[in-house]
């Protein structure tokens, strides 16, 4: 997926392709989870869907919870919907960040190679 330590820094045209496809990727993740935030939230709780999707992001936004659960069967949901809330976090800034964070350490070892070499 990305180029090897002794292949060159990948062209900026190729960079920015690689940096749309994870943003891309980042997108339908959470698009995605604000889908299954919001049903099981008008499932569970019976909110409203625009309660539903405040509630879903403002979880999704690692900001908490608005409303307190009222059922068992909501309460559970807005628990592991949480503990999935903070692992979307998580893999979405890897996913955003990866290709940046590559691209600087490949540079740097390619100017060492130089330098060594």
């Amino acid at each position: 997926m990305y180029e090897s330590r002794h292949q060159p820094l990948l062209h900026r045209a190729g960079f920015v392709r690689r940096v749309l496809g994870h943003a891309t990727a980042v997108l339908g993740l959470v698009l995605a989870s604000i889908a299954i935030g919001m049903a099981g939230y008008v499932a569970f709780e019976r909110l409203s869907w625009t309660d539903a999707f405040v509630e879903t992001a403002m979880l999704l936004g690692g900001m908490g919870p608005i409303h307190a659960p009222q059922t068992e069967a909501g309460k559970l949901f807005a628990g592991l919907f949480a503990l999935y809330a903070g692992l979307v976090f998580i893999v979405a800034a890897a996913l955003l960040l990866g290709p940046v964070v590559h691209r600087l350490l490949h540079h740097f070892h390619l100017e060492r190679s130089r330098r060594d070499g």
